[in-house]
């Protein structure tokens, strides 16, 4: 399976930008994927993650309500639409995978997720 995220770019504060990640390699309605960023020298950041099965999906305190991850199954594609954007939002964006079902104690951890994309780049000025 291979992960490919794009659609990074520079946004004004209080801008719009959807990131999309397409998912290569499998059946890809059935299991989940994520989002995360890092900016360099942090950790890397849990921000969002759909579920595979059932649809649930999941965000960080810091972007709910601002942030929606949704999919596209017949694209194979998994997006992450970021409203009202903040500085302290700029990261590089990554989404990630597994090729089993994540417990849900663990959707938030990046240790849990073993396929990654390389990653697309969000700035947002002030």
């Amino acid at each position: 399976v291979q992960l490919q995220a794009f659609g990074g770019g520079v946004v004004q504060t209080g801008g719009s930008l959807r990131v999309s990640c397409v998912v290569s390699g499998r059946t890809f309605s059935r299991y989940d994927v994520a989002w995360f960023r890092q900016v360099p020298g942090n950790e890397r950041e849990f921000v969002a993650a759909l579920r595979g099965s059932g649809g649930h999906t999941y965000y960080a305190d810091s972007v709910k309500g601002r942030f929606t991850i949704s999919r596209d199954n017949a694209k194979t594609t998994v997006y992450l639409q970021m409203n009202g954007l903040k500085p302290e939002d700029t990261a590089i964006y990554s989404c990630a995978t597994h090729q089993n079902r994540i417990i849900t104690s663990e959707l938030t951890q990046a240790r849990a997720y073993s396929v990654w994309g390389q990653g697309t780049l969000v700035t947002v000025s002030s």
